[in-house]
């Protein structure tokens, strides 16, 4: 008799939980759907699709669909050029910008999002992701700009300059009216140009009607979208200002609060991905597009060393006066100076010397 009773105890207390189960599991995904809105600073373009939209493809596809990423182009949700600010005040959970635009605020910005200084874009990724770099950008982000801040997007050296005017030597910066933005601004100034800034949307209209001579934007193949070389014939390179350019993921922190320890990580995973598949993809276009603008008519010339040179002179020599003056920048450059001096020797045992034919 016990054992009957026990029995059917048992087979209720199941067929309970069984029809239970579902409002339990039911709360339980609708707690853990998560609807974002991302601002960004771009009006299209690579680092929309390969950066922000990458993003929140990957987060998707990570949490089975349960992490969506609404993503806004630049001005649509605040400045362009202030989408921490925009995150912060919670107008947006997220928004995707390059750290330099900061740099009026914090100097140490550019030394997270690349300047004339840097090193090139494989050193940056191992000085990010296994050097401490990630761990000094969290904690510098959250101190002074009150966000939640990871890595996503990066690029290899960009064009130095879409011009109207041919650009070779340092008389040739003289009095040039370029787009730039972050360090370069200062750099290039001392160098003898008259650069300004604008929000990436502006940039075409204005080499455009000739209110500025050049811009600076990406690499070969991000500037084929912007469209700048139809309306200037001369296409710089090597982008001596920026060697690298890692781009960010800005985060509001009540936002991520809310999220579980897991999706936390996973939200990191994401980033990480797109910003590998970032550099791998934009490498290989690069390598194609040189073409396009020598069938466009672009003539393609190469800056003079003396401007090389002179860049990373000035740029040393900028970074020294700041890491004088500020506590964040000086930590960050020695990280950097440190990391750089333990690869110094690297290319002796990762690069092979072959001959170009």
């Amino acid at each position: 008799m016990t054992e009957r009773i026990s029995r059917r105890h048992v087979l209720a207390g199941t067929a309970a939980g069984a029809f239970a189960a579902p409002a339990v599991i039911g709360s339980a995904a609708a707690q853990s759907t998560v609807s974002w809105k991302m601002a960004t600073a771009w009006p299209g373009g690579p680092l929309m699709d390969i950066g922000a939209k990458a993003f929140a493809e990957r987060i998707e596809l990570l949490t089975d669909g349960k992490f969506k990423v609404q993503v806004f182009p630049g001005g649509a949700l605040g400045n362009a050029l202030k989408v921490p600010e925009t995150v912060k005040n919670g107008v947006a959970e997220c928004g995707h910008t390059w750290m330099g635009y900061d740099w009026g605020a914090d100097t140490t910005t550019v030394l997270f999002g690349g300047y004339a200084g840097s090193f090139d874009t494989e050193r940056m990724l191992h000085w990010i992701y296994e050097a401490g770099g990630m761990e000094m950008q969290k904690k510098f982000r959250d101190e002074t700009a009150g966000v939640v801040s990871l890595p996503l997007f990066i690029r290899t050296a960009e064009v130095f300059l879409h011009s109207r005017k041919p650009v070779r030597t340092l008389a040739d910066l003289k009095g040039l009216k370029l787009r730039t933005a972050g360090a370069w601004l200062d750099m290039s100034k001392e160098m003898g140009a008259a650069p300004v800034t604008t929000a990436g949307g502006e940039i075409f209209t204005a080499l455009e009607r000739g209110i500025i001579d050049a811009t600076e934007w990406g690499t070969l193949w991000e500037n084929i979208s912007p469209g700048f070389y139809k309306v200037a014939k001369y296409l710089i390179i090597p982008g001596v200002h920026q060697p690298t350019a890692p781009f960010e993921l800005c985060i509001n922190k009540q936002a991520w609060a809310r999220l579980t320890p897991r999706d936390q990580k996973l939200v990191e995973v994401a980033a990480k991905l797109a910003t590998f598949e970032s550099w791998t993809r934009i490498g290989q276009e690069d390598a194609k597009s040189l073409d396009v603008f020598k069938a466009a008519g672009n003539e393609i010339i190469e800056l003079a060393p003396e401007v090389q040179y002179e860049t990373k002179k000035v740029a040393m020599k900028w970074a020294e006066d700041q890491a004088g003056k500020n506590k964040w920048f000086k930590e960050v450059l020695a990280s950097q100076v440190a990391f750089e001096k333990m690869w110094s020797g690297a290319d002796r045992y990762r690069k092979v010397k072959v001959q170009e034919g």
